[in-house]
């Protein structure tokens, strides 16, 4: 079983939906979990919101913390999920907001993601430094870490 079909499995035996919010992989993750057959009962919505303006527009999320912060930051994906939860059906939302490549700064190198995982009870934020595998590698590899923390989440 794929590590998309276990989440699957694990949101319907907790009897809950799916939502993600996505910058840096662009509807990847969402993608992952869409490809399994049937997971329409599972996977409720995908936010795919790349640009500031979309985040904004989309999630809501505060121009302030935008400018305080920077879009990757986990100040932002915090509310990125808390925004996807708000904003759906689901009982679980994942987002996450990075730097694939090329480029980054000192402050925030390539490679940098942060993730959030949101349900009613509460928020949990979390930052990888995958390193400067190359844009390919670092969304696939992000992916995978926001299905485990997923997974994660729904077995706990």
């Amino acid at each position: 079983m794929t590590a998309a079909a276990e989440v699957l499995a694990a949101a319907r035996a907790r009897g809950i939906r799916i939502a993600t919010a996505e910058s840096c992989t662009g509807g990847l993750i969402a993608g992952a979990l869409t490809e399994v057959p049937g997971s329409s009962d599972a996977f409720d919505r995908g936010f795919v919101t790349y640009s500031n303006a979309a985040k904004v527009q989309m999630l809501d999320i505060r121009p302030d913390t935008l400018e305080a912060h920077g879009a990757v930051s986990e100040q932002i994906a915090a509310q990125m999920a808390e925004a996807a939860l708000r904003h759906s059906e689901a009982g679980i939302a994942v987002s996450v907001t990075g730097i694939a490549g090329p480029g980054g700064s000192e402050h925030k190198p390539e490679g940098r993601v942060c993730f959030g995982i949101s349900q009613p009870f509460g928020t949990h934020t979390q930052t990888v430094e995958f390193g400067a595998i190359g844009r390919h590698r670092v969304r696939a590899a992000t992916v995978e870490h926001a299905l485990q923390l997923l997974a994660d989440a729904l077995r706990a």
